[in-house]
């Protein structure tokens, strides 16, 4: 497995993370394999939220693995915060982080964070406060870095504005279906739909200001509408990829992770399946750099038009 320098930090971690919203619903001895196959197949980092599973998922990961001093040392684990679960109402006061940090630690069985992400904007959000519980996460060993999820490129600006440490991750979905970051980028000064920005250029934003890209929902159409792949819907684009996965002896699975990772923003993908056998198809496209000629087949493949 590859490994990514994030800027501004000492980490370096694996191209590819595991994603644990879904894991709520296993068993410890299932969740405990997939974490363990996760770590054989060299993925290091590992992405929780206190919403995932209303925080079942983070309890079951602890619990599943045994989660002690020796294994954490091999692990580096984020999780998210910022969305209240009582109403679903988004909430970034000092209050409620510094309150969801202290669950998400003890559900975790560990004494701090390599990174915590605030999950999604919150419209009444108050950088000056979350200033403030970012200042004592981290002088307390807390937490060791900060990002965010879902957020524009002025949203991050206006953030970093206030805090004293760097955003050093934001999270983005991101899949050949669903490419605007990309699409938008190739369709500059054109008055057509494909070039209508509307995340304020974050991908560009985030490589310009070193911040590290994570991808979710690499597989998925839509707003979790349903996987592409194999899909009656996508003929031509599972044409395509199959003809590109045939061609390297890997999955369809392998090689729509490898379109990810083969941008050069240097993305890490999130693997959210609870499936081995996919884990381990999902893994092998570290190992696989497409050509310009694939990534772009499949782009245009997936419905895309270049001006």
């Amino acid at each position: 497995m590859k490994q990514i320098k994030i800027a501004n930090t000492d980490m370096e971690v694996s191209q590819i993370s595991l994603g644990c919203m879904r894991i709520a619903g296993l068993t410890n001895n299932e969740v405990e394999r997939l974490v363990k196959t996760a770590l054989d197949e060299g993925i290091n980092y590992f992405d929780h939220a206190d919403i995932y599973g209303k925080g079942k998922s983070e309890e079951i990961f602890s619990e599943a693995i045994g989660m002690n001093s020796s294994l954490r040392e091999k692990m580096f684990i984020q999780s998210k915060c910022g969305i209240n679960q009582k109403d679903g109402n988004y909430d970034f006061s000092k209050e409620y982080i510094l309150e969801s940090v202290d669950g998400i630690l003890k559900r975790l069985k560990t004494d701090y964070l390599d990174a915590l992400l605030l999950h999604r904007p919150d419209a009444l959000a108050e950088p000056e406060e979350v200033a403030e519980a970012f200042n004592i996460l981290k002088n307390s060993g807390k937490v060791r870095n900060f990002g965010v999820s879902n957020h524009n490129s002025l949203q991050i600006e206006l953030l970093q504005k206030y805090l004293d440490q760097k955003i050093v991750f934001n999270q983005l979905q991101l899949s050949v279906t669903n490419s605007g970051m990309i699409r938008t980028g190739l369709n500059v000064n054109m008055e057509n739909e494909a070039g209508i920005n509307r995340d304020g250029s974050v991908r560009d934003y985030c490589r310009v200001n070193d911040i590290t890209i994570q991808t979710w929902s690499p597989f998925q159409y839509g707003f979790f509408e349903g996987v592409f792949l194999n899909n009656d819907k996508f003929p031509e684009l599972n044409k395509t990829i199959d003809e590109i996965a045939a061609r390297y002896g890997v999955s369809n699975t392998t090689i729509a992770m490898a379109w990810i990772l083969r941008h050069p923003a240097k993305m890490q993908g999130i693997a959210g399946t609870t499936n081995v056998e996919r884990l381990k198809e999902i893994c092998k496209a570290s190992d696989i750099v497409l050509t310009r000629k694939e990534w772009y087949d499949i782009f245009k493949a997936a419905g895309n038009t270049l001006p």
